[in-house]
């Protein structure tokens, strides 16, 4: 299972992007509401989601996707449950994916210490002892991925389907949707 955390004011692309396309590709994903099942992004979209963070049930999980959005970032940080749900994937061998501001709460938790990374342009200084790159959309070190910015939504969300089912299938939906 794949958890997409949903904190308001995320940013709708950095979600809804990874939410279809891993959909299309047949990989289960819940989208969690960590304020609650209605969430606002950071464009006052409304977002009903799938399950609320204290239905969450991280022994199935596979991967744990924070999109970012400077409020969404904030309500992630803000949330005791949401922060343990990331540490618990991290300390469990799951994928621990983030975009745009958010993996700069990978770097609170000491996850991206010595990983390549990537983030929103200007958040470098906020990545700890990560290694950040500026020149790809976005890139995964081990169990971590990364992504830049909402621009970059959708080679973030093929490089999750080819972390979780392979190259083939991340292929198979690049070509389903015509990316040219």
């Amino acid at each position: 299972m794949v958890y997409i955390l949903l904190g308001t004011g995320f940013e709708e692309m950095e979600a809804l992007a990874p939410a279809d396309l891993l959909r299309r590709a047949g990989i289960p994903v819940m989208t969690v509401g960590v304020n609650g099942k209605i969430v606002y992004g950071s464009h006052n979209i409304g977002i009903e989601a799938d399950i609320t963070i204290d239905e969450m049930d991280l022994t199935d999980l596979d991967m744990i996707v924070l999109p970012g959005g400077l409020g969404g970032v904030a309500s992630i940080r803000a949330s005791k449950a949401a922060m343990d749900a990331v540490q618990f994937a991290w300390e469990n061998k799951k994928y621990v994916a983030a975009i745009c501001a958010a993996p700069t709460i990978l770097a609170q938790l000491h996850i991206t210490d010595g990983k390549q990374v990537v983030c929103y342009p200007g958040f470098e200084a906020q990545m700890g002892s990560a290694l950040p790159l500026t020149d790809v959309p976005c890139i995964q070190d081990g169990m971590v991925i990364t992504g830049t910015s909402a621009g970059c939504s959708v080679p973030f969300a093929l490089s999750l389907i080819a972390a979780l089912k392979g190259e083939e299938a991340a292929e198979a939906i690049r070509k389903q949707i015509v990316i040219r």
